[in-house]
């Protein structure tokens, strides 16, 4: 009989998923030799190379590949074993792990977090800020409870419920302030400024403004709303930011604020999870504190107006 232990297969995972032993170290919190140590004692007990091995780079064997897919179905099982045993209880208790998109997480994250912990007093909450399709992954691997994204995702395995809804707005120097608000043709003869490829607000913008052809130039790339915010203030160009981020972003720039005519561009923020998870029904619970959240904050991102 081949025996290996738990521990091993998460330390193979992590170093699979980072393909670096310092950063697999890290994310494990054990040592850099330590974390050799244990791959090396598995490889043996498996008698096969899990991992290539050349200067600066590391790759799975082939071997690895498909011993990779079979561990990631494990841990996951062994994770909703335990979340079985959690869905029993009356209130959520131990670690939760929530994923969340970088346009939502600034704005949110602050009251979530704090009535989470309020309400729940043994919750542990472990919180993952990404882009949609890494989020996507970590959640079907498991290593995620649950995601905060754009809906709609339309991912078979996953179930969904909506948060809140928001517009966009369109945010421009503040001495145009007094201008025609610019309709999507207007808007398309502008310099405007998008988050950066990968961002589903930057997709969701392009939609709106029907510029799926535009060429590269027309477009300036930034890694953050706060940054497309004070690019505006200089001078540079217009950009959309959601109505969620409108008190944190604009409250220090030279900026002003414009609201399309109807019906505007907007968004479905909701929160994902796998619908095998055992969890569910807590999951649903958390939802509502997310939703009460919203209602509490300064603009009111489901739907408010000036």
């Amino acid at each position: 009989m081949i025996n290996f232990t738990l521990r091993q297969l998460r330390y193979f995972e992590a170093l699979a998923r980072h393909g670096h032993f310092g950063r697999a170290a890290n994310d494990c919190a054990i040592s850099q030799p330590a974390l050799s140590v244990q791959i090396k004692e598995l490889e043996e007990t498996l008698g096969a190379e899990l991992f290539e091995r050349a200067a600066r780079q590391l790759r799975l064997s082939a071997f690895g590949e498909e011993f990779l897919l079979r561990v990631r179905e494990i841990l996951r099982s062994v994770d909703e074993l335990g979340d079985l045993a959690r869905a029993h209880r009356k209130h959520l208790v131990g670690r939760l792990r929530i994923g969340i998109i970088p346009t939502v997480a600034p704005y949110l994250l602050p009251g979530m977090i704090s009535a989470l912990t309020r309400d729940n007093a043994d919750l542990d909450v472990h919180v993952r800020e990404t882009v949609t399709p890494k989020l996507l992954q970590e959640l079907a691997e498991g290593r995620l409870d649950t995601a905060i994204v754009a809906l709609p995702i339309s991912e078979p395995a996953m179930a969904e419920t909506p948060l809140f809804e928001e517009n966009f707005v369109l945010v421009r120097p503040k001495e145009d302030a007094e201008k025609p608000i610019p309709d999507r043709d207007k808007l398309r003869e502008m310099r405007l400024l998008l988050l950066e490829e990968g961002h589903c607000f930057r997709d969701q913008a392009l939609s709106f403004c029907d510029m799926g052809a535009v060429r590269p130039r027309e477009i300036l790339d930034g890694s953050s709303l706060s940054t497309l915010v004070q690019m505006v203030g200089a001078g540079i160009g217009v950009t959309l930011i959601p109505e969620i981020a409108m008190p944190v972003e604009t409250r220090s720039a030279d900026v002003s604020i414009a609201r399309f005519a109807d019906p505007q561009p907007s968004r479905t923020i909701g929160m994902i999870w796998r619908k095998t998870s055992p969890i569910a029904r807590q999951l649903m619970e958390v939802a509502d504190v997310v939703r009460g959240t919203v209602r509490s904050l300064p603009l009111g991102a489901h739907g408010g107006s000036d």
